[in-house]
């Protein structure tokens, strides 16, 4: 009988799953402001309803192309894009710190799997 080994699991695959999560509960929430810009900005149609619509196409866009190494490097950028939106509107400003801290912390996990994956610590290299 032939009988093969399952392929080992990529940790790193799962990652780009929570990542993929990640950009658009994003997503959801910064087009969340859309209707406070409508009614307490400027409106849709100016600069903060272009920036918050601009965001929202940038973080769908990032999670499109998750399978790049390089796209590490544009959600950082996204994210402080939008913690200099606290100039032109603060509630994208606290939406992305706290976005910020969330993504700081999802990257030192990503760090560390990557060094457990290197040292053959993680329990799926275990025999």
């Amino acid at each position: 009988m032939n009988e093969s080994a399952p392929p080992p699991k990529d940790p790193m695959r799962s990652f780009r799953g929570v990542m993929a999560g990640t950009l658009l509960l994003e997503a959801i929430v910064v087009a969340l402001a859309l209707p406070l810009v409508a009614k307490l900005g400027d409106g849709v149609g100016t600069g903060q309803g272009l920036l918050v619509l601009g965001l929202v196409v940038a973080l769908l866009v990032a999670c499109a192309l998750l399978r790049y190494r390089w796209v590490i490097g544009v959600i950082v950028a996204i994210q402080l894009v939008m913690v200099a939106g606290l100039l032109a509107m603060t509630a994208l400003g606290v939406i992305g710190v706290l976005f910020l801290l969330v993504w700081g912390y999802l990257f030192w996990l990503r760090r560390d799997v990557a060094k457990r994956m290197a040292e053959g610590r993680l329990p799926s290299q275990q025999q």
